[in-house]
């Protein structure tokens, strides 16, 4: 039912739904093009290019770590994925993909250890209803030295020790993502919060930082290792429409 109903939607001139909740509106109706893009979040990885088949891939080629390349457009048709290093050519993942018109893939380079490095496929249906003007959050554990995490957004200065304090994505392990992939990213308004990440079903802090950003925002926090010693993680934050995964302001 769900389906008839934002096809009956998309019927409706897509100006006149602009103002329900920003410029997604398509992709909201499950009718624009399918989009990928990539995030180079391996320290230990040299740069990388993301090809498609046997095609390099304009807005993701011979890339350093940190680099995110915002959504680019798609042609529907299943392929494999490919991340190779930018010289030499070596592959350190590949993800087959069946593009689905309304849906956002993410491809990140992670590390897979202190000497390796891997992919992983954040699919986002992207099921946002079109009144929302919330942010779409998500958060990848791409983090090997640290156990499962639980990520807090709470207002500047909360105290996430208290009891009645809980997290806003718990539980997600290395080399995954909360929600998990294929399920919708958490909506949050948009504001200026505390990020904080605990051991899962802890209180312990591995890292609190400070991150804004605007409604109707498209936010992935990425947790990486700050160091190899266990539990040493930092936080990068890609915020569509912006250049780069770039480190999250840590808070005392």
């Amino acid at each position: 039912m769900k389906n008839v109903h934002k096809l009956l939607l998309a019927c409706i001139p897509v100006l006149g739904l602009a103002a329900c909740g920003g410029g997604d509106t398509e992709d909201r109706l499950d009718v624009a093009d399918p989009v990928v893009r990539f995030v180079h979040a391996s320290a230990i990885a040299p740069n990388l290019t993301l090809y498609r088949a046997a095609a390099a891939q304009p807005d993701a080629t011979n890339v350093p770590y940190k680099f995110a390349s915002n959504y680019f457009d798609v042609d529907l048709g299943n392929n494999d994925w490919l991340v190779k290093t930018a010289a030499g050519g070596v592959t350190i993942g590949t993800e087959p993909i069946d593009p689905q018109r309304g849906t956002r893939y993410t491809i990140v380079a992670l590390p897979a250890s202190s000497t390796d490095s891997s992919t992983y496929l954040i699919v986002d249906p992207y099921n946002k209803p079109l009144g929302s003007s919330s942010a779409h959050l998500r958060v990848m554990n791409a983090s090997f030295n640290a156990t499962n995490i639980d990520v807090y957004m709470t207002g500047v200065g909360a105290d996430i020790t208290l009891p009645t304090a809980t997290p806003l994505i718990a539980g997600t392990a290395y080399k995954t993502s909360g929600p998990a992939s294929g399920n919708d990213s958490v909506d949050i308004p948009g504001d200026t919060w505390q990020v904080t990440v605990t051991a899962a079903g802890t209180k312990t802090i591995l890292f609190k930082g400070q991150l804004s950003f605007t409604a109707n925002s498209d936010v992935l926090l990425l947790t990486v290792p700050d160091t190899v010693a266990p539990g040493s993680i930092k936080v990068l934050a890609k915020i569509e429409g912006t250049s780069g995964a770039n480190d999250v302001q840590v808070l005392p």
